[in-house]
C-alpha cells in the first residue's frame, strides 16, 4: 500500500514539475508607473488597476488592457497562437507574453491566482484531485472486498482456534494471510495511480486534462471535429497566388514590392518577402520608407514610387484597380487577403496570401485514421477555401460556412449518429461545440472560455497532440498495437504472434481472440 501510495505522489509531482515549468514563464519583476515615475516591483506586488510599462523585448507582467501605445505582441508562450499580435489601445493581453518591438502601457486587470497562466495551473490540481467514473465504481467494489477480507480473516482465526489444537499464533497467522491475500490493494491503488500517470503524461506533453473524467471519455471517441482557423491551420500567412496587371512584368513587380516589404516588420509583408525568396529574386534597397498603420506601406525603389496594402491605401494613393478590380474581389472572396502592389501610382500587381496549414496538421489528420477515428472539418469559411485545405490535408468530411451559433448543432446532429465526438476548437468562437461534444478539446489556453468550456487544453496548439489526448486515454495492445476503444477493435483483423521473449500485456482484440 505505501509503495502504491509512493507511486501515486511520483505521478503527481511529475505533474507539478510540467507546472512549475509553466509558472516559470511569468517574469519575476514587472515595471509600475506610480506618480508618474516607472518603478521596478516584483511582479507578486503588482495589483489591479495598476499600469504597467512594457518595454520592447521584456514581458508582460499581468493580464489587462493597453492603455497607450501600439506593438506586436508574442503570445505564443501562453496561447499558443504562432504568429504576433497587434496590440493598441483598448486591445486586452495575457500576462507572461512577450512584447516585441514598441511601448506599452497596460493597465492590469487581473493579477496573481486570477492570471490566464494561473488559471492553467488550476486545470491540473482539479484534474488530479478530481475522481473518473471508473475510480469511483473501483472504490465502491474496493469498500466490499476490504470488507470480505477481514470477515474471511476473522472467520479463518475463529475455526483454526475452535475445530483445532493449533496455539493462537498459528491461527493469527493464517487469519493474517487470508486478509493479506484478499485485500483489494490492487483496485484501490491501480486506477488513481493511472489517473495520475495520465495526467502527468499529459502535463508534460502540453495535454491538460481539466478532470479525470475528460481523461476516460478520450478512450472512446469515435469522431473528432476540428476548426480549420487557429487549429488545423497555423496563422503564418503565405502567398498563394501573384496577378499582375496587363503589360507588367511579373518579376520586375515582385521585385519592387519585397523591397518595400523588406523594411516592414508586419507578418503579411514577411510573407512576400519569403515568396520573393523563394522566386530567386534578388533584393533591392529602398528609399523614404513609410509604415501607415492599418493601411500598408511605401519607399522609393530605383525611382519608382512604390504603395503596398489594402485598399484604403489605393484610394489614399488615388489608385485605380482597373482591370484588376474583378479579380481582387474573386480572390477575397475565397477567404484570402488581397495586397495590392502600386508602381508610380497604377495598380501593377495583386498578391493574395491565406494562412498556411501547420506542418503536423496532415500528420494528425493520419495518426487519427490510424487510430480508427473519423475527422470532420468544421468552418465558417467558405466551401471552397475549406475544400482545399480538407484535400491538402486528407480530411474525411467538410461541413463549410457554418454560423458560431450553429455549430454546437452541428456536432448534435454527429452525436445522434450513435459516434462519440470530441471537437477541437480556439475556445472561443467554438465554445458552444465545445460544450456540445462528449470531449471538448481547446487548442491554445489563456482565455477565459477555453478554460470554462473545454475538457481538455493543448497547450502547444499542436494538431498532433489531439491523438497524443486519446493514445493517452486508451490502453494499447502490446501484441498488435491496436487499442481496446473505437472502431478497430470491435473488428480486429488477425495479429501477428509476440516475439517469443515478450509477455505482452493484451488489449480487448487479442484478448477476445484468445478467449475463444
Amino acid at each position: 500500500m505505501l509503495l502504491g501510495h509512493w507511486f501515486e505522489m511520483r505521478a503527481r509531482g511529475g505533474a507539478n514539475d510540467a507546472i512549475r515549468t509553466l509558472l516559470d514563464l511569468a517574469p519575476p519583476r514587472a515595471v509600475v508607473v506610480r506618480g508618474g515615475e516607472p518603478v521596478e516591483v516584483p511582479t507578486s506586488d503588482v495589483a489591479v488597476g495598476d499600469l504597467l510599462l512594457v518595454r520592447p523585448g521584456t514581458k508582460i507582467a499581468a493580464d489587462g488592457v493597453v492603455e497607450q501605445g501600439e506593438s506586436e505582441v508574442d503570445e505564443s508562450t501562453v496561447t499558443g497562437e504562432s504568429l504576433p499580435v497587434h496590440k493598441s489601445p483598448g486591445s486586452s493581453v495575457v500576462g507572461a507574453t512577450l512584447n516585441a518591438n514598441g511601448t506599452l502601457r497596460v493597465r492590469a486587470t487581473r493579477v496573481g491566482s486570477d492570471t490566464a497562466l494561473a488559471q492553467i495551473v488550476k486545470l491540473v490540481q482539479e484534474a488530479q484531485n478530481s475522481k473518473a467514473p471508473g475510480q469511483r465504481l473501483a472504490d465502491r467494489a474496493a469498500f466490499w472486498l476490504v470488507l470480505v477480507a477481514l470477515v474471511g480473516g476473522a472467520l479463518t482465526l475463529a475455526v483454526w482456534l475452535l475445530a483445532t489444537d493449533r496455539p493462537f499464533s498459528t491461527a493469527m497467522l493464517f487469519a493474517i494471510t487470508v486478509v493479506v491475500i484478499t485485500c483489494p490493494d490492487a483496485l484501490g491503488l491501480a486506477t488513481p495511480t493511472a489517473i495520475m500517470v495520465g495526467t502527468g503524461l499529459g502535463a508534460r506533453r502540453g495535454v491538460l486534462f481539466k478532470n479525470a473524467a475528460a481523461l476516460e471519455a478520450s478512450a472512446g471517441i469515435q469522431t473528432v471535429v476540428m476548426d480549420k482557423t487557429g487549429t488545423l491551420t497555423k496563422g503564418e500567412p503565405e502567398v498563394t497566388e501573384a496577378v499582375t496587371a496587363p503589360g507588367a512584368d511579373e518579376r520586375e513587380v515582385l521585385r519592387l514590392v519585397a523591397a518595400v516589404e523588406r523594411e516592414s516588420e508586419h507578418p503579411l509583408a514577411e510573407a512576400v518577402v519569403r515568396y520573393a525568396a523563394a522566386q530567386g529574386i534578388a533584393a533591392a534597397g529602398a528609399r523614404r520608407f513609410e509604415n501607415v498603420p492599418g493601411h500598408g506601406a511605401t519607399a522609393v525603389v530605383d525611382g519608382h514610387r512604390v504603395a503596398v496594402g489594402n485598399r484604403r491605401l489605393a484610394l489614399r494613393e488615388g489608385v485605380d484597380l482597373g482591370a484588376l478590380s474583378a479579380r481582387r474581389d474573386e480572390l477575397a472572396a475565397t477567404g484570402r487577403t488581397v495586397i495590392i502592389a502600386a508602381v508610380d501610382g497604377r495598380a501593377s500587381a495583386l498578391i493574395a496570401i491565406a494562412d498556411a496549414p501547420r506542418e503536423t496538421s496532415a500528420a494528425a489528420v493520419s495518426e487519427l485514421h490510424a487510430l480508427g477515428v473519423r475527422v470532420v472539418m468544421l468552418t465558417g469559411d467558405n466551401k471552397a477555401t475549406a475544400e482545399r485545405i480538407a484535400r491538402q490535408l486528407g480530411i474525411d468530411t467538410v461541413i463549410a460556412e457554418v454560423l458560431p451559433g450553429d455549430k454546437a448543432a452541428k456536432v448534435a446532429e454527429l452525436q445522434q449518429e450513435g459516434r462519440k465526438v470530441a471537437m477541437v476548437g480556439d475556445g472561443v468562437n467554438d465554445a458552444p461545440a465545445l460544450a456540445q461534444a462528449d470531449l471538448g478539446m481547446a487548442i491554445g489556453a489563456g482565455t477565459d472560455v477555453a478554460i470554462e468550456t473545454a475538457d481538455v487544453v493543448l497547450m502547444r496548439s499542436d494538431p498532433l497532440d489531439v491523438p497524443t489526448a486519446l493514445r493517452i486515454g486508451r490502453a494499447p495492445c502490446a501484441r498488435c498495437g491496436r487499442t481496446s476503444a473505437g472502431p478497430s477493435a470491435t473488428t480486429p483483423s488477425p495479429c501477428p504472434s509476440p516475439p517469443a521473449s515478450s509477455s505482452p500485456r493484451l488489449g480487448s482484440c487479442c484478448a477476445r481472440r484468445s478467449r475463444r
